[in-house]
C-alpha cells in the first residue's frame, strides 16, 4: 500500500448545475478515506452562457482553439472554480498546504474521440495559481489522442467504492450523459472493469423542461409522473444508431435531440424522455458479462423519482441510490477526480480497454503547479 495523499476533486463536467468540490485521502488504489463535499451552484446567466458555448465550440477543430467568447467563457469558468475552492477551504476550515493536489474536470464542450478530439475549457495553470495548490487537468486528453473514447474516467473510482459489494454490480451516473461500470471480481487489467456511455443522462430532459416551462429540470420527475409515455416516440428515440454500435462508446451532451417528441405536450414529452434515458440505461445490461446484482445509481438522477422507477422497471435485481450503500450520489464524480488526480501524480493507470477501449492501460493527466 503506497503513501496516501489528500486531494480535491473539482467536477463540473457536462452538468449545467455547478461545481461539486470534494475531499479525499487515497493512496490511489484501494484505500479511499471520503471526506466532506459541498456543492456550488452556477448562476442562471452562467448556465445561459455554458449553454451558448456549446454551439460555439460544435466547429472546434483543436483542443486549444477558444473562438468567440469561448475564451472569456473558460476564464470566467476557472474563476468560479478558484471561488469555489477559497468558500469549501474556509467553510470547513481546512488548511491549503494540507492539500497535495486537485484534480480539475473542467466543463465538457466537445467530445468527438472519433476525430481524436475532446475539449474541457477551464485553465489549469491559472487556476492553480489561484487557488495555490498544484492542479491535475486535461485528463481525458491522453487517452483520446491514444485512439481511446476518453469516457467515462470515473470506473477505477467506482470499483474502489463497491469493491465490498457483491460482485458483479453496476454503477451509474446520471449527469448531462449517462454512463455505466460494471464491475466483476477480477483486477481492472484482468476485465474487471467493463464502463461506457449508456445514452442520455438529463441533459434532455433538462432542455426539454427549460424550453417548455422554465425550468432548469424536472424537480423530483414531477413533471414526467402526470404524463405518459409516448411508445412509438420512444421506440423513435431508442433506434439512434449509437445503441446497436459496439463497445468502446461514449457520447457528446449533444448527441441525442427530442425532435420525436416535439409534438407532446410537456408532461408526456417529459414523460417520454425521462423514459428513453431508463431504457437506454436497461440496455446497458446486453453488453455486460454478467448480470449485476446491484445497480447503485449516482447524479443528479437519481433524485428523479420517476427516473428511479422506470429504471427499476426495467432491469433485474435491485436498483438503489448511492446513499443505500453508503456513499454520496452528488459527490461521487468529484470524488473520482480527487482520486484519478493522485493515480496521475503516482503515475498509475487511470483508463483501462475495458473503460475506455484504449489499447493498454495508461494514466493521463497534466500537472500544473501552484
Amino acid at each position: 500500500m503506497g503513501k496516501t495523499m489528500r486531494a480535491l476533486g473539482l467536477m463540473s463536467g457536462t452538468s449545467m448545475d455547478g461545481i461539486d468540490v470534494a475531499l479525499l485521502e487515497t493512496d490511489g488504489e484501494n484505500l479511499v478515506q471520503r471526506g466532506p463535499a459541498l456543492a456550488y451552484p452556477y448562476s442562471a446567466p452562467f448556465r445561459a452562457q455554458l449553454r451558448a458555448a456549446l454551439v460555439e465550440a460544435s466547429s472546434l477543430g483543436g483542443r486549444d482553439e477558444r473562438p468567440g467568447s469561448l475564451r472569456l467563457t473558460e476564464q470566467y469558468l476557472t474563476d468560479l472554480h478558484a471561488e469555489a475552492v477559497a468558500h469549501f477551504l474556509e467553510d470547513l476550515r481546512i488548511g491549503r498546504d494540507s492539500i497535495d493536489v486537485a484534480g480539475f474536470h473542467g466543463h465538457t464542450v466537445l467530445h468527438a474521440p472519433d476525430r481524436r478530439l475532446t475539449v474541457q475549457i477551464g485553465d489549469g495553470r491559472g487556476l492553480a495559481r489561484a487557488i495555490g495548490i498544484d492542479v491535475v487537468h486535461d485528463l481525458r486528453a491522453a487517452d483520446v489522442a491514444a485512439g481511446g473514447q476518453g469516457a467515462p474516467l470515473a470506473p477505477i473510482y467506482h470499483g474502489a467504492l463497491v469493491a465490498k459489494l457483491r460482485a458483479p454490480a453496476a454503477v451509474v451516473n446520471i449527469g448531462g450523459v449517462a454512463n455505466v461500470t460494471w464491475v466483476g471480481s477480477a483486477a481492472p487489467e484482468d476485465g474487471a472493469l467493463l464502463a461506457f456511455d449508456t445514452g442520455p443522462g438529463n441533459a434532455l430532459i433538462d432542455d426539454w423542461m427549460l424550453a417548455r416551462a422554465g425550468a432548469p429540470c424536472d424537480a423530483d420527475g414531477a413533471c414526467a409522473a402526470a404524463g405518459k409515455v409516448d411508445e412509438p416516440a420512444l421506440a423513435r428515440l431508442m433506434s439512434h444508431p449509437y445503441f446497436a454500435a459496439p463497445l468502446p462508446k461514449s457520447l457528446d451532451r449533444n448527441a441525442f435531440a427530442a425532435d420525436a417528441v416535439q409534438h407532446l405536450s410537456t408532461e408526456h414529452g417529459a414523460a417520454t424522455l425521462t423514459a428513453f434515458t431508463a431504457a437506454a440505461i436497461a440496455a446497458a445490461r446486453a453488453n455486460m458479462p454478467e448480470q449485476p446484482g446491484t445497480w447503485v445509481i449516482c447524479g443528479g438522477g437519481r433524485k428523479n423519482k420517476t427516473l428511479m422507477s422506470m429504471i427499476a422497471g426495467r432491469v433485474e435485481n435491485a436498483v438503489v441510490p448511492a446513499e443505500a450503500v453508503g456513499l454520496d450520489g452528488d459527490a461521487v464524480e468529484a470524488e473520482a477526480w480527487a482520486y484519478l488526480a493522485v493515480r496521475s501524480r503516482k503515475e498509475l493507470p487511470i483508463t483501462f480497454p475495458g473503460t475506455t477501449g484504449v489499447p493498454l492501460p495508461m494514466t493521463g493527466g497534466m500537472l500544473a503547479t501552484k
